[in-house]
């Protein structure tokens, strides 16, 4: 891609970034919109693979990962303020999760350069966890918006930058 390009794409996901935290109700609704269609697209897709996989174990994987990601998808998408409130449940534990994983493995690092940034990483992820979960049910309504405007403002710095060190 050429310059011009890198910095369109960086200016439209920074205004989208914008625009997320300027509302991030609405666009925490519109994150669980997008991932019940994916829910109930990939679990369709799946339950099709059903034809094509060999061996039983496979057909019976690939019908019930499909029919769970069906269920998983329908239900987001009848009741999406339900839907944002699960989904921010998932992604507190995951960020507590990850957040031990990373505090773990930095302990194995210890003596190398990557022990500080993997330790500062881990508990970085434990207390955005922590701040979910004191504020819930009540930040659900947000903190999908919030989260999703820094990745769009990021990748617009990034993406900006990449304008400015690409050859034409």
């Amino acid at each position: 891609m050429n310059k011009t390009v890198w910095l369109i794409i960086g200016i439209l996901s920074i205004l989208g970034g914008i625009f997320a935290f300027i509302n991030p109700l609405s666009a925490s609704m519109a994150v669980e919109i997008m991932a019940g269609w994916f829910f109930l697209l990939i679990g369709v897709i799946q339950v099709i693979s059903l034809f094509s996989a060999k061996g039983a174990t496979s057909k019976l994987l690939a019908v019930v990962s499909g029919i769970i990601g069906i269920l998983i998808g329908i239900e987001l998408l009848q009741d999406p303020l339900q839907g944002v409130v699960t989904l921010t449940l998932v992604v507190a534990i995951l960020f507590l999760l990850s957040g031990a994983v990373k505090i773990f493995t930095s302990f194995h690092l210890r003596g190398t350069p990557l022990f500080i940034p993997a330790l500062v990483s881990g508990l970085i992820s434990i207390l955005l966890a922590c701040l979910i979960f004191s504020d819930f049910p009540q930040s659900a309504t947000s903190i999908l918006g919030i989260l999703l405007a820094v990745e769009l403002v990021m990748n617009g710095i990034t993406f900006i930058s990449f304008s400015r060190h690409q050859d034409t």
